[in-house]
């Protein structure tokens, strides 16, 4: 299948001088203090692709709240629409919008999975910490109640392990990045350091 036959394809020229245009006539309404003119058709539908064909990448096509995602960064690109500059250089020298709104949709999916991860840790946090209690159902027999009581034992075993897990991890990332950065200092100060040449 051809790029352009994709669903969520943009062409880069076309929508890069469509923001340029509107881009030009917004500057031109907010300096003669009219109305800002609205988005048009087009440019919302090109951030619609161009978030939703980012969501398809694997970094995020497994997460339940895609579409939020998606939203979020359309939401995000037409906050961003008047900060874009038409004067920015790039190699090609022709304005490249679709790298710009991309990277605006990228950051607003990392700031959405993090507050889902907020999220979750509260829920689990909440499970938990929550007396059986909370979780039985009333009027129920006790084969019911003891079954319904290991789940929830099982569940807050599992959260447990999870947290045991991910604070190893944790603990690993920081050590190699420790590691990564003692590496880089002695690289740095070896290439600078003549003293050993001349000895």
């Amino acid at each position: 299948m051809k790029p352009r036959d994709k669903p969520h394809y943009v062409n880069n020229r076309e929508f890069s001088l469509a923001v340029v245009e509107y881009v030009k006539r917004a500057n031109q309404a907010e300096a003669s203090k009219i109305e800002i003119p609205k988005v048009t058709d087009y440019i919302a539908t090109c951030f619609l692709k161009i978030s939703e064909g980012l969501s398809h990448k694997s970094n995020f096509i497994r997460y339940t709240y895609r579409e939020e995602m998606v939203m979020d960064a359309v939401e995000n690109c037409l906050k961003a629409i008047g900060n874009y500059n038409i004067e920015a250089a790039t190699r090609s020298g022709n304005p490249n919008a679709f790298a710009y709104f991309t990277q605006i949709c990228w950051y607003a999916f990392l700031r959405r999975i993090a507050r889902e991860k907020k999220q979750q840790d509260i829920k689990l946090k909440y499970i938990s910490q929550s007396p059986f209690e909370d979780f039985a159902v009333v009027n129920a027999d006790e084969e019911s109640l003891a079954a319904a009581h290991m789940f929830v034992d099982q569940l807050k075993s599992k959260i447990d392990q999870l947290k045991e897990k991910d604070t190893y991890i944790d603990a690993i990332v920081k050590e190699k990045k420790k590691e990564r950065k003692k590496r880089d200092m002695a690289a740095n100060s070896s290439d600078s350091d003549l003293g050993e040449i001349f000895k």
